[in-house]
């Protein structure tokens, strides 16, 4: 390992680094979440091009040498990519957020602690694969990229070198339509500031999304996954039309009780007249239902509640654990099945619980 010392830098010129490169490595992540989608799209290209070139040119007004030698050739791939001479594939996705992570690393490092360590031979491994790609050699470029982004784990301990179990780049569901697609973009990007209102953490939609493709494509039932990956966006909208003060209660009185659960019926008004996502809609209405009928707003019960919200229910539930208590991953399930005994589908709790095993046991 090298460890490189950077010259002294005044402290205002650090908190703008750091926010700067937190702000392009977000910017550079939607960009890759929407080229999942529309992979030909020419001015995400060039986005992606942009956030990637202004963090170097900011690494180099600070000195920080090794990054910019991190970013160089990444930048001349990603130059290749919008002048349309190769195509944008998805390991591209993996390559370029596991690149921004080592320099997002490198730079807190250099501002906390006043020095760094990495590992050039990975940095220059990764860059000699990754200049290999070329317009004439397009069928290796997927193999190439693949090397090149295991490569970038090869610095970590053997236990955590082990084949993991991944959840998708994002919460959005493959093959959509470019109207679907449209839709669960604009819900997505509509929940981050209802997020930061109410007081979640940041990124609960995604998480939540995310980890509900995953159990379901692990279930024998059928969940439409488009509905499923709505629902899971939309499912607290109504929670930013509820009063700060009320949301922050620890314990609310019974008015202010009924107030907050109104929100089931304000998320279900925001897509109640898109006819595309009925299924959703649904889901939504029902994810505070609990399979014993103690549930709202309705109080149905067992199978009159429909699969998708009886897996959001869990969800739902295992985040909140996981963020508000600050809970770890294996605490919140416990809690979970302590706390809501009896009003969880006890298949699709097995499930998850099943699913979580195995990306817990290869974190």
């Amino acid at each position: 390992m090298s460890v490189f010392t950077p010259e002294e830098i005044d402290e205002g010129m650090q908190i703008d680094l750091k926010e700067e490169i937190v702000e392009l490595y977000e910017a550079s992540e939607q960009c890759l979440v929407e080229l999942e989608l529309t992979p030909q799209d020419k001015e995400l290209q060039r986005a992606l091009f942009r956030s990637v070139h202004t963090i170097k040119g900011d690494l180099g007004l600070v000195g920080f040498r090794p990054m910019i030698n991190v970013l160089q050739d990444l930048e001349d791939l990603l130059d290749l990519l919008r002048k349309d001479e190769i195509h944008y594939t998805p390991m591209m996705h993996d390559l370029v957020l596991g690149m921004l992570d080592m320099v997002n690393d490198f730079v807190n490092s250099c501002i906390q602690q006043g020095r760094a360590s990495y590992d050039q031979n990975i940095i220059d491994e990764v860059n000699a694969r990754i200049r290999t790609i070329q317009p004439d050699n397009t069928p290796e470029h997927e193999t190439i990229l693949s090397e090149a982004t295991k490569i970038l784990t090869t610095g970590l301990p053997k236990n955590d070198v082990q084949q993991k179990e991944k959840l998708s780049k994002t919460g959005i569901p493959k093959d959509l339509s470019p109207l679907q697609q449209k839709d669960i973009l604009f819900f997505r990007e509509l929940m981050r500031p209802i997020e930061k209102r109410v007081g979640y953490q940041e990124g609960r939609g995604d998480r939540i999304a995310r980890l509900a493709l995953y159990v379901a494509n692990e279930s024998d039932k059928r969940v439409p996954l488009d509905q499923l990956a709505v629902a899971c966006y939309v499912h607290d909208f109504g929670m930013a039309f509820m009063p700060n003060d009320v949301v922050q209660k620890d314990v609310p009185s019974a008015m202010e009780t009924n107030l907050l659960r109104s929100h089931v019926y304000k998320s279900t008004r925001l897509i109640e007249h898109l006819d595309a996502w009925n299924d959703a809609r649904m889901m939504v209405m029902q994810h505070h239902e609990n399979i014993d009928g103690t549930g709202y707003p309705l109080g149905i019960k067992g199978d009159d509640i429909c699969d998708g919200a009886k897996l959001l229910a869990i969800l739902d539930r295992y985040d909140f654990l996981l963020h508000n208590d600050s809970l770890s991953p294996k605490d919140a399930i416990v809690e979970l099945n302590k706390r809501y005994k009896g009003q969880l589908s006890n298949y699709w709790l097995r499930l998850f619980i099943q699913s979580m095993s195995k990306l817990i046991s290869t974190e």
